[in-house]
């Protein structure tokens, strides 16, 4: 019977410490995850929003900019209402160039496939640039990563996949040799790792509380009572459209007049 070789305790505490690098590494890219869908999420909801409503309120505000310009127009010796034309004009520019150029398709609600959120946690799990304490590895993780963020919003799977093979592959996965010196960077690892959770998990925390999502969360809770906040917000501005025209074509006769 050949002797047992005794295991040194550094490589007992490696083995341990591999197995907590494990668990929070799979830990921080969950988490990830989850804010990456929140993101993307939110993202999609806002421009479905913009698409319905936001371009309303803008025409809505160019509507009462030109009434402002029209009574400014009236009354050139009033202050007043020359500063009320200049602010109604700066609002109406300030909700167009929010509410954007949008696309005459309908943006769609984002929904992540089993497979892109697998593919997305692989990715954190391997290239998140926080789990890592080499220079030029971290650079090249950030730009990775961003990428993938980037992927995940538009459902790329296969840009995934090609961004986790090119790191997978490159010279800077290589490590070092040796217990000793592998035992260090995987506690350093772990501390990073820790460290990124704690942001992250802030990070989701104030994606939690923003505006948007408590909108979004409104009219989720709506629609499962059958009611559609944004079909009613788009009537309640259609109606103020109408009567804004009608508005401003009753001063337009009184000047022809």
């Amino acid at each position: 019977m050949l002797p047992i070789k005794p295991v040194k305790p550094e490589e007992q505490e490696l083995a341990l410490k591999r197995e907590e690098q494990v668990a929070i590494e799979t830990e921080l890219a969950d988490c990830e995850l989850r804010a990456a869908n929140l993101r993307a999420e939110l993202g999609a909801f806002e421009r479905r929003y913009l698409h319905f409503v936001g371009l309303r309120y803008a025409e809505f505000d160019e509507l009462n900019a030109q009434i402002a310009e029209e009574i400014a127009k009236s009354q050139p010796g009033s202050e007043r209402a020359q500063q009320s034309a200049r602010d109604a004009r700066a609002r109406a520019s300030t909700t167009k160039s929010y509410a954007g150029e949008q696309a005459d398709q309908e943006p769609k609600p984002f929904q992540a496939s089993p497979e892109l959120k697998r593919l997305y946690r692989d990715v954190a799990r391997r290239v998140h640039p926080d789990l890592t304490s080499d220079r030029d590895d971290r650079t090249k993780r950030q730009g990775l990563m961003a990428e993938a963020n980037e992927a995940y919003e538009r459902g790329d799977e296969a840009q995934l996949t090609r961004i986790l093979t090119e790191y997978e592959f490159s010279p800077e996965a290589v490590t070092g040799e040796g217990p000793g010196p592998e035992l260090i960077r995987v506690i350093r690892r772990i501390s990073q790792a820790r460290s990124r959770l704690s942001e992250i998990e802030a990070e989701l925390q104030e994606l939690l509380r923003s505006d948007l999502h408590q909108l979004r969360m409104r009219v989720g809770e709506a629609e499962k009572h059958g009611r559609d906040v944004v079909k009613e917000i788009v009537a309640k501005v259609d109606e103020q459209i109408v009567q804004a025209k009608r508005r401003l074509e009753n001063l337009q006769q009184r000047v022809q007049a």
